[in-house]
């Protein structure tokens, strides 16, 4: 297996845990799009996905034998950033001071699956999770209830994995969705993640991939759109940044869709019993106090409120189509940790573990088969194991169904069919 090993560093006032969370692969990832980063845009890059608190990353302390005060955050960063310059990965932009790029055809080396073939990456009592491309679904007979996925966006600058163009990505999609359908359970569904910063070649105007995909979906595979769920995702990194810190055009981001889709919406066995969130002490007060004391009418009549109107105790509050989850969790730290620890890649677009469980939970029933086509580090597993699904998840990189295997050591009947060593 392919690796990369960072220089020995020795420098005087370098911080433990600074070490521990700002691993080689989170610098490595601030370039991964290929386009030009600047030292500033790095240092939030990398300090969004290692998960560091603002005011912890701004630390200083007195470093070198002068004992200048120095941010150890951005020290350790730029020690990783001269290990890949080292090793060729990234090169300054010439006449662009702090402005560094992609190396054109360098990345991390990942190995993929070969064609017809599926190996048992780890299982638990609930799953099983494949190194093996999603085209292997072909072979799997049992029903499916739901598909929840993350398949990799139609990104102008193709991450390690690999990526799809927009004009492409229809008939991606629907070409690895096909065998899904085949053994979706009437009323099953499918979730998909997928990216709304998709932009036409050199303008600020977003791709249509997501309305021409949403057609194909429904004229080839018969689906049908329930929602777009909105995935409001607070720790989101800034950006566009051509379009939004430059040219000033566009807003930052701040979310991304989930594309739900069900084969038959009359039989759709989707619940929002099973993720309802408990009420606020203002909504409770109100409750207990009768609900609405007057009969009140808004806007021209079209909705009214009657005496006793909402005075009912009810099981919790219904969730909106706006879901609010953080990127960042420690579950996730914890789990970057353990594959540096086994010198594997870390991946870089985890699926947040919160988003996961909501569909699994709202999308599915206890005991039911949910299915991960392009599973990375495997969430949606981890999500069916916290939740009592059983769960079969695809990966096609070996270095990221290996690293996944460290998320699931604790579940029962845990047992892993591969281990991957560094090479020396």
């Amino acid at each position: 297996m392919p690796t990369m090993q960072p220089r020995s560093h020795q420098g005087p006032g370098a911080s433990a845990q600074m070490d521990l969370f700002i691993g080689l692969d989170a610098v490595m990832a601030a370039y991964s799009n290929g386009a030009e980063v600047s030292n500033e845009a790095m240092y939030e890059r990398v300090r969004q996905t290692s998960g560091i608190e603002a005011d912890q990353w701004e630390q200083r302390a007195p470093v070198g034998r002068a004992g200048a005060s120095r941010c150890l955050a951005e020290r350790r960063a730029r020690w990783h950033q001269q290990t890949l310059r080292d090793l060729g990965i990234i090169e300054r932009v010439p006449g662009k001071r702090g402005v560094w790029r992609l190396v054109a055809g360098k990345d991390m080396a990942l190995t993929p699956a070969p064609a017809g073939v599926a190996l048992l990456a780890y299982s638990t009592r609930l799953g099983l999770a494949l190194w093996s491309d999603c085209a292997m679904l072909q072979r799997v007979d049992e029903p499916v209830a739901l598909c929840v996925t993350s398949p990799p966006y139609p990104l102008r600058q193709p991450r390690a994995y690999g990526n799809p163009t927009a004009q492409e990505f229809s008939d991606f999609i629907t070409v690895a969705l096909e065998p899904v359908v085949r053994t979706l359970l009437p009323g099953g569904s499918i979730a998909l993640n997928l990216s709304n910063d998709i932009f036409e070649p050199g303008s600020p105007a977003r791709s249509l991939y997501l309305e021409r995909l949403t057609i194909a979906l429904h004229e080839r595979l018969g689906l049908q759109l329930m929602d777009r769920l909105v995935w409001h995702n607070p720790s989101k990194p800034p950006g566009p940044m051509q379009w939004a810190s430059r040219t000033r055009q566009q807003l930052n981001v701040g979310y991304e869709p989930v594309l739900w889709f069900t084969n038959d919406p009359q039989a759709c066995f989707a619940d929002n019993r099973r993720v309802l969130q408990p009420h606020s002490d203002r909504h409770a007060r109100f409750v207990a106090m009768g609900g609405h004391q007057h009969e009140r009418s808004h806007s021209d009549g079209a909705y009214r409120k009657r005496p006793g109107a909402y005075g009912k105790p009810t099981a919790g509050k219904i969730p909106k189509n706006v879901l609010p989850f953080a990127h960042q969790s420690q579950e996730a730290m914890k789990s970057r940790q353990k594959v540096r620890a086994a010198s594997l890649p870390v991946h870089g677009a985890p699926f947040p573990l919160g988003l996961a469980k909501f569909l699994v939970q709202f999308l599915s029933r206890p005991g039911d088969l949910v299915l991960d086509i392009f599973s990375g580090w495997n969430t949606t597993g981890l999500a069916c194991e916290l939740t009592g699904r059983r769960w079969l998840s695809f990966e096609k990189h070996a270095q990221y169904a290996a690293g996944g295997s460290f998320r699931f050591e604790s579940f029962e009947g845990f047992e892993r069919g591969f281990e991957l060593q560094a090479s020396t």
